[in-house]
């Protein structure tokens, strides 16, 4: 505890204040005096040798100390004899009774052999460890604030346990205008204080005074507590009420409704509770007049229109408002209000239409009268005063006339489609405020004229019709649209003539003159027409009817419905072509060249060629693309020597369509001109490949016979495809000669092949002719590119040669491969 002191014991004898005293040996009485709240332990004083006894037998003769009310406070030490405490020691709650006498705790040794008994005096000297403190840590006074100075209010004292110097010494009282102490002692030494009023109160300026009562002991160092005290200033009846204003004055409007508000007066008192409670009410200065047309509530000082105020009536009202407390002795205030009426905007104005025509036609002239109205107000001044206008987005205006009198005109062209109707509103505002307004809707209905011509919706129609149509078939819809009405909007539709190759349209086009529904009067062919131009005219019923029209691009769609024709290698005895070749034909070489063409479009007129059938799948090519067949090998004595190959040449189309050719090919043992020798380009390979010299170094190791012979036969076929002078050999030029024994063949004996040569050849961008040699049983074959155009041929005096071609049907190819024509005559320089 902060107000003990504590002592330690210094070489065991130390104390804060001991002293002993040995009245009478002969009575055994030891007398201590301590302070209280020393430590456990320390010692108060050698009770052995203050007595006399032996300290050696002390423990021997069992010395020992009484207890006081079953509790031990200090006990001998039998070693040394020495007097010591045991328990704390308060000196308040031992001596419970506060008294200015001294503290004394009494207390018996008793020690035996022989038994002796000692008397020991121990007074509890007090120090200061307590605190003052108030029984009530909060006091409340109410206080009128018409008490008079000087007033004393008595407080509760404060308490302290200790005694003497550290009992309360004094009071204090927090700092304050209006309040002091006064600090009384009693018979029994103790202080008191009371509280004495040194300035009025006014509750209205503080109603609460917040106080701090100290009380202070004189202890050292000093110890303090402290009590709050709240003092509630009780109101009295002592301030009158006042208005916000000492005079109002309101502008009221005429016919304001019954129970509106005119103004609230308001009074405050600064008083509280009853003496603050206000009543309004009128004074007797308030006309009776006043008091029936106005009511004011008591309670709040509403004051509000009681019956109707008419301008012309009564145009001011005087009256005074009294507001008194409900205090004891009541007060009272006053003030003045004046209500002056003003004059209401209270008649509309009024419109009135005098004439008007409806419906008009859409054509109408412009700044055309379409009515006349007239507007009034029975109102005086600015509220008589009227302003007259139509909407902005319309196409009308208004323009006066006369006093109050005003036409209807037509200020912008009309247009029936675009608005059928207008519904005019006219509105008149006079100038009061509030402005009153009246308004007048009519409604102008539009005749039509027929000023629209009918429109399309598109410029121009693409139609496709797919070839092998049936007759009648509807083709397309063509309708076009006139926003026009009745007779004006009826429309009829005609193609217009247009005559093709001596056709006219109506022989191939129908068109439903009602609905525009395009028909198709015949079945069409790609091969032969593959588009169609014409216009469609709508005209309406009008008077004068107008017209509009539209191109139709009619575009035939091509299906797949020609078969593929073979015309390369021409088949004169059937379908079944016979050819023979050599047997000694190289690796490479061209056997035969399947040409097909196709009437239908360019996709459906890719030809692809495969073989159906083929003796010996490893001895013959067949290009897909071109038709070429070539050796993929060369014979060998294993090899049959008739070979039959069935090609089949397929469109593109879906479903695809195809044509056959078969062809016998036989080998014979003589050096025969190829198929290559007339129509390919040479090959330009070295008849001494590696191959073959692979093969004469086989043979050679064999026979020198086999190796004589093999060298003859290479030397005789070198002598034979050795070209004329006058034409060297290039892979652009080819010179095929043959024998009368073939020239009855098919692959080279009628136009047809020639037309498939020339076909094929132009397809590589070679210009091809046909002409006689000198021998009259050969033929020369000549391809040249087309950017020389020079040829070569047998005879060299030649310069120009005329080839005519004839073709019974028009016929298209691919990209890049020439057309002929019906009855097409083609010159080529030479």
């Amino acid at each position: 505890m902060e107000s003990r002191m504590k002592s330690k014991p210094l070489k065991r004898y130390v104390f804060a204040i001991i002293l002993i005293s040995v009245l009478n040996s002969s009575s055994s009485v030891s007398h201590y005096s301590i302070p209280e709240e020393l430590d456990v332990g320390s010692i108060v004083a050698n009770f052995a040798t203050d007595l006399g006894l032996d300290v050696e037998t002390l423990s021997r003769r069992k010395i020992r100390l009484d207890t006081i009310a079953n509790k031990k406070y200090l006990d001998i030490n039998k070693e040394t004899g020495e007097l010591f405490i045991v328990d704390r020691i308060d000196r308040e709650h031992i001596c419970t009774t506060k008294a200015a006498g001294a503290c004394v705790l009494k207390l018996d040794a008793t020690i035996e052999n022989p038994v002796r008994m000692f008397n020991i005096e121990l007074e509890i000297i007090d120090i200061n460890d307590n605190a003052p403190h108030f029984r009530r840590d909060t006091m409340h006074l109410d206080i009128s604030e018409s008490t008079p100075v000087g007033e004393r209010f008595s407080l509760n004292n404060a308490v302290d346990p200790d005694i003497g110097v550290n009992s309360i010494k004094t009071y204090y009282l927090s700092e304050s205008d209006h309040f002091s102490i006064e600090i009384q002692t009693g018979r029994d030494g103790s202080k008191f204080t009371d509280l004495i009023l040194k300035k009025a109160l006014d509750r209205e300026e503080q109603a609460i005074h917040n106080l701090i009562l100290t009380a202070v002991d004189g202890g050292v160092p000093a110890r303090s507590g402290t009590a709050s005290i709240i003092v509630r200033v009780l109101d009295t009846n002592d301030n009158a009420p006042q208005f916000d204003k000492n005079s109002y004055t309101i502008n009221l409007t005429e016919n304001s409704p019954i129970g509106s508000l005119v103004v609230r007066v308001n009074a405050t008192d600064k008083d509280e509770g009853s003496n603050s409670d206000l009543v309004y009410s009128y004074s007797l200065y308030t006309s009776e007049k006043t008091q029936q047309t106005f009511s004011l509530n008591p309670d709040n000082g509403e004051i509000r229109v009681k019956e109707i105020v008419n301008y012309e009536d009564f145009r001011v009202y005087d009256m005074e408002i009294i507001a008194t407390d409900k205090g004891s002795n009541s007060l009272n205030g006053k003030c003045k209000v004046k209500i002056v009426i003003t004059d209401m905007n209270d008649n509309h104005p009024e419109i009135s239409i005098k004439s008007f025509s409806s419906p008009v036609k859409e054509d109408i002239a412009v700044n055309t009268v379409i009515a006349v109205v007239s507007v009034s107000d029975k109102d005086s001044g600015e509220n008589g005063q009227v302003d007259i206008h139509i909407s902005d987005d319309l196409p009308f205006a208004l323009k006066e006339t006369s006093d109050n009198y005003y036409e209807l005109l037509v200020s912008e062209p009309l247009d029936r489609e675009k608005v059928p109707e207008y519904d005019i509103t006219i509105t008149v505002t006079d100038r009061g405020n509030p402005p009153l307004s009246d308004n007048e809707t009519i409604t102008l209905e539009l005749l039509d004229v027929n000023d629209n011509v009918p429109q399309f919706p598109q410029t121009f129609y693409t139609i496709p019709v797919m070839e092998n149509n049936a007759p009648g078939a509807l083709l397309s819809s063509l309708t076009a649209i006139d926003p026009d009405l009745h007779e004006n909007q009826y429309l009829v539709y005609f193609i217009i003539e247009k005559e093709i190759v001596n056709t006219s349209m109506s022989m191939l086009f129908s068109i439903n003159p009602e609905n525009g529904n395009l028909y198709a009067l015949k079945t069409f062919d790609y091969e032969i027409e593959k588009e169609f131009l014409f216009h469609i005219e709508a005209r309406d019923s009008g008077v004068p009817p107008l017209s509009s029209n539209v191109t139709v691009h009619i575009i035939i769609m091509d299906q797949n419905d020609n078969t593929p024709l073979i015309v390369s290698p021409w088949r004169a005895h059937g379908s079944v072509v016979e050819e023979k070749i050599p047997r000694s034909t190289d690796k490479g070489t061209l056997i035969a060249k399947v040409i097909a063409i196709d009437s239908d479009s360019v996709h459906n007129s890719r030809i692809a060629y495969q073989f159906l059938h083929n003796t010996d799948a490893t001895l013959f090519s067949l290009d897909q693309y071109n038709g070429e067949i070539r050796t993929m090998r060369m014979f060998s004595y294993r090899d049959s020597r008739h070979q039959q190959l069935v090609v089949i040449a397929k469109d593109n189309g879906e479903p695809a369509l195809s044509a056959t050719i078969t062809i016998k090919l036989s080998t014979v043992e003589t050096a025969l001109k190829t198929y290559a020798d007339m129509t390919e380009v040479p090959l330009g390979y070295d008849i001494f490949s590696d191959l073959n010299l692979y093969l004469v170094i086989g043979l050679g190791s064999v026979s020198f016979l086999l190796l004589i012979t093999i060298l003859v036969t290479i030397v005789l076929k070198c002598q034979k495809t050795k070209p004329s002078k006058a034409a060297p050999p290039c892979r652009n030029s080819v010179i095929s000669e043959r024998n009368s024994t073939i020239a009855d063949s098919t692959l080279v004996s009628n136009d047809a092949y020639w037309y498939s040569l020339f076909l094929a050849e132009t397809r590589k961008g070679k210009l091809v002719v046909r002409q006689p040699v000198p021998k009259g049983a050969r033929y020369v074959v000549s391809s040249l590119p087309r950017s020389t155009g020079l040829t070569e041929t047998s005879d060299s005096a030649a310069s120009t040669l005329q080839c005519y071609v004839s073709f019974k049907d028009r016929l298209r190819f691919e990209p890049g491969i020439v057309g002929l024509h019906r009855a097409h005559k083609l010159w080529i320089p030479l």
